[in-house]
């Protein structure tokens, strides 16, 4: 099929590609032109693995163009993949979807299925479509359905192609069959619902993964306090399988683009319906006071910063990705240079996006043992590899004083026992040897 693909994002690049792969001829378009000639020249915008290499595959399918008239004049399905950034009362801003939208409508010459594939709060979809049946040209139908994204930074392309659900939300069978004409080959099972219901699932969806992130870490917290090890009680709790073992892995918060976001979103949203939901009010609440953990936990060291200096081990929300957004480094980065901390930091992706925030008042290092040199404390933002294959010897070696405030776990209790070192953790007991 003949598809177009507005905005070239993490779901609107991933989309289109994903859908090259499997035999779609697909126009990406973007307003970003130094963006668009980037991948004209077979390179992505965004650190995405596998990604790259999909586009260098099926560029023979794939079309990344600034001329949104002639990439929407004759598409047979169009898909909004635009941001919806948080304003900042929580709500969702849909300026560019509506943007968007109104391009497709001025812009299609023939009948044509606009999917909106950007997360949007319930409802959006029907003021799509009023707003684009308003401003298409006579003779042109358009219908619009909804068709959210499962997808995760890091793991998208595979989220994607394999992804665990086909999400459909249309109002016709004419627009359903159409939308799963372009899935078919996918294997996956599809829910063909209303648009209002697939709306939800998306948000639904995301806010209680993030629901479930927070309920782990306050349980870590709990566990300090009374001695139990967070790790043998998720362990414990995911043989359950009304309960499952993914997302209970406690740590320093949620990031990204997503469940931040999608929570403040449902928030908002319920609140204006003047319908509150507390599991995610306290979800977000949680999640904002347990990015200061690990800046709590070196207090107990030092009484502040000044003169130290700190080895920062990651700082990207996750590993596999460089995207910085509501990252938990971020949060403590100010309050160590406000105390005159000197900063050794490494991120093997992140480095770039980082230097936007600060770029002379960190150093930057080419290795997580380069940062280590000589450091009074290690802070582990992000559990990359090579931050897990590390060894007890290189930060006793290596650092002044050896401790490390680890915010994701990323090493054995068993591993840190007697190696002259203090390691703390995330609800598990510290090691002071």
């Amino acid at each position: 099929m003949k598809i177009a693909v507005a905005g070239t994002g993490y779901v609107g690049l991933v989309t289109g590609v994903c859908l090259a792969e499997h035999g779609h001829q697909v126009t990406c378009v973007d307003i970003d032109e130094e963006k668009i000639a980037k991948m004209q020249q077979g390179h992505s915008p965004i650190y995405e693995p596998g990604l790259e290499e999909l586009m260098h595959k099926n560029r023979e399918r794939l079309i990344f163009t600034t001329n949104y008239r002639s990439a929407y004049a004759d598409a047979e399905v169009i898909f909004i993949g635009v941001g919806t950034p948080e304003k900042k009362d929580g709500s969702a801003n849909l300026r560019y979807v509506f943007d968007a939208a109104e391009q497709i409508a001025e812009s299609c010459l023939r009948d044509c299925v606009v999917v909106v594939k950007s997360t949007v709060p319930i409802g959006t979809n029907d003021k799509v479509e009023e707003l684009i049946r308003r401003k298409a040209r006579p003779g042109v139908q358009l219908s619009v359905a909804s068709n959210p994204e499962f997808l995760a930074q890091g793991t998208a392309v595979r989220d994607t192609l394999h992804a665990s659900r086909i999400v459909i939300g249309a109002e016709d069978e004419r627009t359903g069959d159409t939308l799963s004409r372009v899935y078919e080959g996918f294997d996956a099972p599809v829910l063909m619902t209303n648009r209002r219901s697939a709306e939800m699932i998306k948000y639904a969806s995301n806010d209680f993964l993030a629901l479930k992130i927070s309920y782990i870490n306050e349980i870590a917290n709990l566990c300090e306090v009374v001695g139990a090890d967070v790790e043998d009680v998720a362990k414990g709790m995911g043989y359950d399988e009304r309960i499952g073992s993914k997302f209970l892995q406690a740590g320093i918060g949620y990031g990204g683009s997503c469940f931040p976001k999608d929570t403040k979103a449902l928030n908002w949203l319920a609140n204006f319906n003047d319908n509150e939901l507390k599991t995610i009010k306290a979800t977000i609440e949680v999640n904002e006071n347990q990015k200061f953990k690990l800046i709590k936990k070196a207090r107990k060291y030092y009484d502040d910063f000044h003169g130290l200096t700190v080895a920062v081990l990651g700082l990207t929300f996750k590993p596999g990705t460089d995207d910085l957004r509501e990252a938990p480094s971020l949060v403590s980065m100010p309050i160590l240079l406000d105390d005159e901390a000197r900063i050794r930091a490494w991120d093997p992706v992140g480095e770039e996006n980082y230097r936007r925030y600060y770029p002379t008042e960190i150093e930057y290092c080419k290795s997580p043992g380069e940062a280590l040199e000589q450091a009074d404390l290690c802070l582990i933002f992000t559990e990359w590899p090579e931050v897990k294959a590390l060894k007890p010897a290189d930060f006793r070696d290596r650092m002044r004083h050896p401790i490390i405030i680890d915010g994701r776990n990323c090493y054995s209790l068993a591993s840190m026992e007697g190696q002259g070192l203090i390691y703390d953790s995330i609800g598990r007991r510290t090691i002071v040897e």
